[in-house]
Order: structure tokens, then C-alpha cells, then sequence
């Protein structure tokens, strides 16, 4: 859901404009695209799923599908997803929604996953992809605002699923899984979280830093931020028993990244409006000058087009 959400901002927020049925067809093709990493996600990892408790009730170490079945359904919806996205939008979104998923599966999944504890950290590009995808369909290229949401996202996985990953290490460890804390301890993850935490609530800041999001954002951004380091530092000082804190980061982690975005979009539909309000005024002032528009024609022109 937070992926789709995310693209869906990523699309809101850009400065292209689709129509209500391209924009459906777009959230669409990447909640497919999204579904279609997850099956194959669970296609390959059957094998460890069906160990782990966090993952047992999967449906296919239930039985309740094959892994054919779920490889078959898996690259069907990659498909979909990508001919879909390609057909409504452009051909640079669609190839971005392909890579995602192959990295996802074929780099997080069959590679990085069952070889480094810093799986989550390159994984994490492909959860931090969606908003890229969702500008891209709007604008047909990538500027600088999908790079900084994207660079949000990938600098919170990190302690979002490490603090996860704290209270199943157990079930890490005998899927043979290696999560940070599986292979360095409690110590060193909570490290690790607390120092991401830190270079996220700076990139956090920079929407409102580098003008492309207002007041609004900048407010929240800064309350959640200091709310997510307080967690992330009271984690670091808990004992190894108190299961609670990395709960309460694991589950504020997923609230702060919907607020963040939910505040980008608010903030994006609030400076829109006054936009939209102010034009009408500039064509009233514009029409008690006639003599002047002759004369300040081109200026007129591009400013408007720059707003």
C-alpha cells in the first residue's frame, strides 16, 4: 500500500498533468507491477518462508498455490503492469517499473538477501522507486524532486526493517537469513538505525530546503522527524528484553513515511490553489492596462508559463 501511495504522490506532485483515466490506468499498472514483485518475492523465498513464523502462513507454504503456479501468475502481472504503464503513459516509466521489479526479485531476493546483512540497505532502491515511476508517467523524465523523495524513502528502509528484524532474529537465524542483527547484534543495529535516522530527518527537510514543498510540509516533517529520532534513541538505550521499543519504531516508521507523503501532497494541492486564485486577479489588473499588453506581451507569456 505505502508503494502505491508513494507513487501516487509522485504523480499528484509533478508538474505534468494526466487525465482521470490515464492516472487510474497508472495507479493501476504500478500496484501490478508492486503485486507482481511480491509473488515473485514469494515464488522464490518458499523455501525459507515456510521456516520462519513471520512468514509461514504465506499462501504457498500453506499449499494453497504452487510455486509454478505463483511464477507463472508473478510474470503475468509483471506484464500487465509494464504494458499497461507503457500504453498510458510513456516508454521511460514503463522500462522504470520494469528494472524495479527485476532488481527486486533477481538482486534483493535471489542475490543480496541470503548473502549480506546489508540486503535492505541496495534492496531498498526498489522500494524507493515508486515515486520516481509516478513523476516519470506525469513528466516523461526525472528531475531533481523524485530523486530527493526517492533518496527519503531508500534512507528508511533501513531502520523501519531493522527494527523488525530485532524482534525475529530468531526466525532470521534459522531461515539462515543474514539481518544485521542476526550477524552483528543488537548493539550495532540499533547503532546502525540511529544513524539513519539521523541522515533521514535531513533529507526529510530538503523538499521544503529546495522550494518544492511549503510551510506545511516543512512543520511536519520537522515534528514527525524529531518524534522518529526520539524512538530511534530510545531504542538504542533499551536492554535486550524490552521487545516494545523496536515495535514502537517498527510501527511509527510506517506512519511517518504516510504522513510525510500526505503532507507533500496537501502542501502541493494548498500552493496550487493559491496559484490558481492568484491568476484570475493578474488578468483583471492585466485587463485595466490595455495599452500595456502590447508592450509587455512576452513578459506576460512567460510568466505565465513558468507558474
Amino acid at each position: 500500500m505505502l508503494a502505491v501511495f508513494t507513487a501516487l504522490v509522485g504523480l499528484s506532485i509533478a508538474p505534468g498533468r494526466l487525465g482521470p483515466l490515464t492516472t487510474l490506468a497508472t495507479v493501476l499498472a504500478i500496484a501490478a507491477g508492486a503485486a507482481a514483485a511480491g509473488v515473485l518475492n514469494m515464488w522464490y523465498d518458499a523455501d525459507i518462508d515456510a521456516v520462519m513464523n513471520r512468514t509461514a502462513m504465506r499462501p504457498i507454504p500453506r499449499g494453497n498455490i504452487s510455486r509454478f503456479e505463483a511464477l507463472i501468475l508473478g510474470l503475468i502481472l509483471s506484464g500487465f503492469a509494464v504494458v499497461v504503464l507503457a500504453s498510458a503513459t510513456n516508454f521511460t516509466a514503463a522500462a522504470l517499473l520494469a528494472g524495479t521489479i527485476a532488481f527486486y526479485v533477481a538482486v534483493y531476493t535471489a542475490w543480496l538477501k541470503r548473502s549480506t546483512p546489508q540486503n535492505i540497505v541496495i534492496g531498498g532502491a526498489a522500494g524507493a522507486m515508486p515515486p520516481v515511476i509516478g513523476w516519470v508517467a506525469a513528466t516523461g523524465e526525472i528531475g531533481l524532486e523524485p530523486i530527493i523523495l526517492f533518496l527519503i524513502i531508500f534512507l528508511w528502509t533501513p531502520p523501519h526493517f531493522w527494527a523488525l528484524a530485532l524482534n525475529r532474529t530468531d526466525d532470521y537465524a534459522r531461515a539462515g537469513v543474514p539481518m544485521l542483527p542476526v550477524v552483528a547484534g543488537r548493539a550495532a543495529t540499533t547503532r546502525q538505525i540511529l544513524i539513519y535516522s539521523g541522515l533521514l530527518v535531513l533529507a526529510s527537510g530538503l523538499p521544503w530546503v529546495l522550494g518544492f514543498a511549503g510551510a506545511i510540509y516543512g512543520v511536519i516533517a520537522a515534528i514527525c522527524g524529531a518524534l522518529f529520532l526520539a524512538l530511534a534513541f530510545r531504542l538504542s538505550g533499551s536492554i535486550s528484553a524490552d521487545r516494545r521499543a523496536a515495535h514502537r519504531l517498527f510501527a511509527f516508521s510506517i506512519f511517518y513515511l504516510f504522513v510525510l507523503f500526505t503532507a507533500l501532497l496537501v502542501d502541493h494541492g494548498s500552493r496550487s490553489m493559491r496559484l490558481h486564485d492568484a491568476r484570475p486577479g493578474a488578468s483583471a489588473r492585466t485587463e485595466l492596462v490595455p495599452g500595456a499588453v502590447r508592450g509587455a506581451g512576452v513578459s506576460v507569456n512567460l510568466s505565465t508559463g513558468q507558474v
